[in-house]
């Protein structure tokens, strides 16, 4: 059975204790879950559709055709549609709708009347719609969805390749150091933003483009970070007798430096995260990012920027920023007053 350490146990413990970090934390990690299963709540397609006797789960399945449920039609069927049928027959077929019947790419126009539609409980757009008919909840749901994705995997990107270099920086040193330095100093002068326009100009980005773009920037930080906490950890006592019992280079960067400087790598984490999401929501703002019709919280910014009589657009792209980044903002302070006490203050 794997135990963790003691010190990681009263790390945790410390980190429970830091009330502010710790229920954003709790917070942050119910809408990623949320998130994760948004389709159960907010999806056009039914939860669960019951027709002469059978059983329909079409949430996660294919496509079922109308033709299935009794329609004149072979594409897909409109559940919204059925279950009015459904209930005006009242045959003992039934059928049960998410809380919010609409998908993110979805257009739900009415009669005589044009888009931005506002909040409705009647219509179950509950934060509106946008200036194409499309449920402003599920876009921000899904958008969610995808803008933590992405930052979690820049994350992992920029912290495999900066921890890696920025350990060999520090502990090797010498001609390597100095050579890695200068390409650091040359690569943090390319504009990233100018590198984007150019390439939006040639191709139309994608999710994986994006990704690869911003990770080819963005671990510039976290090397200088792990350059300099390696060269000090690499003097240490205790490094040099390990040296000196004949333990080669790469057990001494694996199982020795990296775990002593984890702390930093942890803490660092949160605020790579919100700044992931921060920049893809910039980039989607300008135009520069995921092709629409991707669900993003950037494109609703500008949608509410152009229709700035809509208030609901804007409003609640806005709320929802301001709850992710400040939950994301609190839980790394948390983290680091936690893994680091000697940084910075002690919340109460």
């Amino acid at each position: 059975m794997i135990r963790p350490a003691p010190e990681t146990i009263r790390k945790l413990k410390r980190f429970r204790s830091i009330k502010r970090g710790y229920y954003s934390f709790v917070i942050l990690m119910l809408m990623i879950i949320l998130s994760m299963f948004s389709e159960v709540f907010i999806n056009s397609r039914a939860l669960v559709v019951r027709y002469d006797g059978r059983l329909f789960f079409p949430v996660y399945g294919d496509m079922i055709p109308g033709s299935t449920f009794g329609l004149d039609y072979e594409y897909e069927t409109n559940y919204r549609e059925l279950k009015r049928s459904f209930e005006n027959q009242d045959n003992g077929n039934f059928l049960i709708m998410p809380v919010v019947p609409y998908n993110p790419y979805e257009n739900d126009l009415q009669l005589n009347e044009y888009p931005p539609f506002p909040p409705s409980m009647q219509d179950r757009h509950f934060l509106g719609t946008d200036n194409v008919g499309r449920d402003i909840l599920a876009r921000l749901v899904y958008g969610f969805r995808i803008a933590i994705g992405f930052s979690v995997i820049l994350l992992f990107l920029n912290y495999s390749i900066g921890v890696s270099i920025g350990c060999a920086m520090g502990y090797f040193g010498g001609k390597f150091d100095l050579f890695f330095q200068r390409v650091l100093e040359i690569w943090s002068n390319i504009p990233f933003l100018y590198v984007i326009i150019i390439i939006s100009s040639i191709v139309v980005p994608n999710f994986m483009i994006l990704l690869l773009i911003m990770a080819f920037f963005g671990w510039i930080q976290i090397t200088w970070v792990m350059r300099t906490m390696t060269y000090k950890e690499r003097e240490r006592e205790y490094i040099l007798a390990v040296r000196s019992l004949g333990a080669g280079h790469a057990r001494i960067i694996f199982r020795h430096i990296i775990p002593n400087t984890i702390s930093v790598i942890v803490t660092y984490a949160p605020f790579a995260v919100s700044g992931g999401i921060v920049a893809l929501t910039s980039l989607d703002y300008l135009g520069f990012g995921l092709p629409a019709p991707t669900p993003s919280w950037g494109e609703l910014l500008s949608q509410g920027w152009e229709n700035m009589e809509a208030w609901w657009i804007s409003s609640s792209v806005v709320a929802a920023l301001v709850i992710t980044l400040i939950t994301v903002t609190f839980t790394g302070e948390g983290i680091r007053e936690a893994f680091d006490p000697k940084l910075h203050t002690i919340y109460e």
